[in-house]
């Protein structure tokens, strides 16, 4: 009995150790299974895909990196490669405008803006030309265009009325006044200024409504020309000194003393003229002068005045009155006879700057000059191109041509750039 039951206890231990051994012979084949659940953590990409869209994704880079494992260092090489391509796409693209920016508008370079009138044969305006159809040369050298437009222009116009020429001439001019008015839009600004021995502001620049209207209801009331006949001395300085209504000194020829009235149109140009460059430069720049275009006593000179119109963008378009609308005299007076002052000199400023000369001698006429001046001023053609900086001292030519025949072209003859921009 006793040698049964150790035989079966024997038994007992011998299955015991050997189930014992069989566990311990699967240790090993579990092992090679634990990575398997570690192949399923790439699947989850998510993380990579949002980390494209969001600033701190190379910051995963270096525990993939860090990871021993050859499988997992393999599928999080593909969105390195990815993820640092996506943040300079993102970053290059605002930035590469602002670059442009910075060299396009380097000091080195200036823009050059050119208003252009063209009219036919008949005087009329002409529509519809296209920017392959203008040539534009500066010095003799064709320049590429780099703007056009054909759309009208708010203007700024300075209006210059001469009120030193005869009272005739000047009541014409006064009884018209009301017409000027209506030839702005509300979207124009308007300043009226007035010379004769000095410059008076009428008024500062404002949108063509009442202020307007009461600056040239004062010039209407207040302002009177010259009248006819020979000047008259008087007054008890010009006679030199008396006593008793006798000269004090007989032997002394005494000699009256004449005024001379002055017309300060230079300076009067001069003064509206950098009262314009204050304003938006989106606008057209104008100046109206309304007078004979004689000029006698002024400060500033036409070629100091003309630089301040030429750099600023200034056309002059004069209305021609008087002595200044009839044909043969306006030949007659280009020549200039000493002591009499300068002639006109409207068409110098008109056909410098790229106006137009208005000449009219009724009442009439100089009204529907206004509304004709103002047309022309706000639709002409814009062109625009890029040219080197220099010192504003170097004048350039300037020549617009268009590639139609039988058309009449008028611009500006040249201009007087600004100097370079100093950071």
């Amino acid at each position: 009995m006793r040698s049964g039951w150790l035989r079966g206890l024997t038994w007992i231990l011998f299955l015991a150790c050997a189930l014992t051994a069989a566990g311990v012979a699967q240790q090993p084949q579990n092992l090679p299974d634990a990575p398997q659940p570690q192949k399923t953590v790439p699947p989850a990409e998510p993380p990579e895909s949002s980390s494209r869209d969001e600033a701190p994704a190379p910051a995963v880079q270096p525990r993939v990196d860090e990871s021993p494992q050859p499988d997992s260092t393999t599928p999080s090489a593909s969105p390195t490669k990815g993820a640092p391509t996506s943040p300079p796409t993102s970053v290059r693209n605002p930035d590469t405008p602002d670059q442009k920016q910075l060299y396009t508008y380097s000091s080195n370079v200036s823009f050059v803006e050119i208003p252009v009138t063209v009219k036919d044969s008949s005087g009329r305006m002409v529509p519809g030309l296209l920017p392959k159809e203008f040539g534009v040369y500066e010095n003799g050298v064709r320049q590429k265009l780099a703007y056009f437009t054909s759309d009208p222009l708010p203007l700024s116009a300075a209006v210059l009325i001469d009120v030193s020429m005869s009272d005739t001439e000047l009541r014409k001019v006064q009884s018209g006044l009301e017409a000027l008015q209506g030839a702005f839009s509300q979207y124009d600004e308007v300043a009226v200024y007035t010379y004769g021995n000095s410059v008076t502001r009428e008024s500062s620049f404002s949108t063509a409504g009442e202020r307007l209207a009461a600056a040239l209801n004062h010039v209407i009331e207040t302002k009177h020309g010259e009248r006819g006949g020979v000047p008259v001395s008087g007054g008890p300085f010009e006679g030199g000194p008396t006593v008793n209504g006798r000269p004090f000194d007989p032997s002394v020829p005494q000699v009256p003393i004449v005024p001379h009235d002055r017309r300060v149109l230079n300076d009067a140009v001069l003064e509206a003229a950098l009262d314009l460059s204050k304003v938006e430069p989106a606008r057209r720049r104008v100046i109206m002068i309304i007078g004979d275009g004689r000029e006698d006593g002024s400060r500033a000179s036409y070629a100091d005045v003309l630089k301040v119109l030429l750099t600023n963008k200034i056309i002059v378009y004069p209305i021609g009155v008087g002595s200044a609308a009839i044909p043969v005299y306006r030949k007659l007076e280009q020549i200039n006879v000493p002591g009499t002052g300068n002639a006109n000199i409207l068409p110098k400023y008109a056909n410098a700057t790229g106006g137009e000369v208005f000449s009219e001698f009724g009442r009439q006429a100089i009204e529907n000059a206004y509304s004709d001046l103002t047309f022309v001023a706000r639709n002409q053609y814009t062109l625009g191109y890029y040219t080197q900086a220099t010192l504003a001292d170097n004048y350039r030519d300037i020549e617009v041509r268009v590639a139609r025949p039988g058309l009449n072209v008028t611009a500006k003859h040249g201009y007087y750039p600004l100097p370079p921009v100093r950071h």
